[in-house]
């Protein structure tokens, strides 16, 4: 093996161990600890170093419930119940909608395996169960809403009534596909269903709340995790018809659904009542930012300097993965061991023909094919999702070198053609570069882990 290969499996070696530990650091219950604990009955809340406690006495409300919806909806719930007192315990009555089965069961709690990134039947149901439940909460009730990504599919019912499921699922599956920002997709979301938007606060005006979040979203965005269900949100109709307009969504959604924005567009809607959400309090259990510090630091622990750079979050992957490497070989012409660091996510618009793959893989696959130019260098990117599902494949994500295409050519496969279809998973599951995790019940969003040994080597990385 060439001096060159055998850095190219330490780079390789070394990304995969960033991204493991960043995801082992950013424990759930772990998270719970650092930000609240019971003294009795007293809930006290410590969400910074520098911020005073919020001490919460619990004990007068007859009522405890728990809703719980996303992709850590069930580590959170469990995370929570572990830590109330008991005398709380027994006044919980919940919903919780995940993605899995949960190993135990509290049971007050009635569990739905909602879906994503698509809503079923499921999600349905427990949008059902969740506002019924929440319309029996008066002044005597304290609620814990504990929410994260994934929560605007598992958790999910229109504002109009006769749109069917299947009406749902293309309505979700558009804007997913249509290159809009998260951000974008969810400003949309918000107008379309009976949960986001603050409808589920607004279902308990008289309880006192409290959100715990998983944040999947930037952190100036915090109101539009899950399509900010618990929250005002600053957004406003014209902002949706906006977006609607910039990306032609009405043209793409079902019959029911574009007749029902059109509808919308002649009623105008009320922007937020924010009056609404007086009792309404929040916590980040965990932020993206926890994710990529956890990653800074362990790569610092491996020797590499580093630097971070979420500049092209929310960018469309090509521009994004231009940017990387331009910013990656200026730095590394002055850097002997470098780590490049991005958090957030990227965008792909996709058409109708669209194979295995996530963003991603279609990342790392358009780096790949750049870095393919410098085929003497020693580089390697990873590209990868904390939640462990990216797109509709098995694989979190993928690495590549400077020497995937070469291999993917070996193998048969047309990089190039892979990347056109949006067929990723394969080339990379291929040449065991995919990224496997399974479901991880996180989601702190993507990142984006850039590795070089050295400077470039002469005539080359300019």
């Amino acid at each position: 093996m060439s001096g060159s290969s055998d850095e190219i499996e330490v780079l390789h070696r070394d990304a995969k161990a960033i991204f493991l530990h960043a995801m082992e650091e950013c424990n759930i219950a772990r998270a719970f600890d650092r930000h609240m604990h019971f003294e009795g009955l007293t809930l006290v809340r410590h969400p910074s170093p520098v911020v005073k406690p919020i001490l919460q006495w619990l004990g007068g409300y007859k009522k405890v419930m728990i809703i719980a919806f996303g992709k850590g909806a069930l580590p959170m719930l469990d995370a929570l119940l572990e830590r109330l007192p008991a005398e709380l315990r027994s006044r919980v009555h919940g919903v919780c909608s995940a993605i899995g089965e949960p190993a135990k069961r509290h049971r007050h709690v009635r569990y739905y395996q909602g879906g994503h990134p698509l809503p079923n039947e499921d999600s349905i149901s427990a949008a059902r169960a969740t506002l019924d439940l929440l319309r029996k909460a008066g002044r005597d009730t304290f609620i814990f809403f504990l929410i994260s990504g994934g929560g605007s599919a598992m958790l999910e019912l229109p504002l109009a009534q006769g749109i069917p499921l299947d009406d749902m699922r293309a309505f979700h599956e558009t804007l997913i596909a249509s290159g809009a920002n998260i951000t974008e997709i969810n400003t949309v979301r918000k107008y379309f269903s009976a949960i986001k938007g603050g409808r589920l606060a607004k279902a308990a005006p008289l309880a006192e709340k409290l959100s715990l979040l998983l944040a999947d979203v930037p952190l100036r965005d915090l109101a539009m995790v899950a399509s900010s269900p618990t929250l005002p949100d600053p957004s406003t109709f014209a902002d949706c018809d906006q977006i609607l307009n910039r990306f032609h969504l009405l043209d793409r959604f079902p019959a029911s659904v574009r007749e029902y924005f059109l509808q919308l567009r002649k009623t105008k809607p009320r922007d937020p009542e924010l009056t609404a959400f007086e009792r309404t309090q929040l916590d980040t259990l965990l932020s993206n930012h926890d994710f990529v510090n956890a990653a800074r630091d362990h790569a610092r622990a491996l020797g590499y300097r580093v630097i971070i750079d979420n500049s092209c979050d929310n960018w469309s992957y090509d521009e994004a993965s231009a940017y990387l490497l331009r910013r990656f070989h200026a730095l590394r012409r002055e850097t002997p061991k470098l780590c490049l660091l991005s958090s957030g996510e990227v965008t792909v618009q996709l058409d109708n023909r669209f194979g295995c793959g996530g963003r991603n893989q279609h990342f790392a696959l358009a780096t790949a094919i750049d870095l393919g130019k410098l085929a003497d260098e020693p580089l390697a990117v990873l590209s990868a999702g904390s939640d462990g599902i990216d797109g509709n494949s098995p694989a979190a994500g993928a690495i590549a070198d400077t020497t995937t295409v070469e291999r993917a050519r070996a193998l048969r496969f047309d990089p190039e053609q892979s990347l056109a279809q949006f067929n990723s998973c394969p080339l990379f599951t291929a040449l065991g570069d995919a990224i496997v995790t399974g479901p991880t019940n996180n989601n702190l969003r993507d990142i984006r882990i850039l590795l070089a040994p050295g400077p470039p080597r002469v005539g080359h990385g300019a």
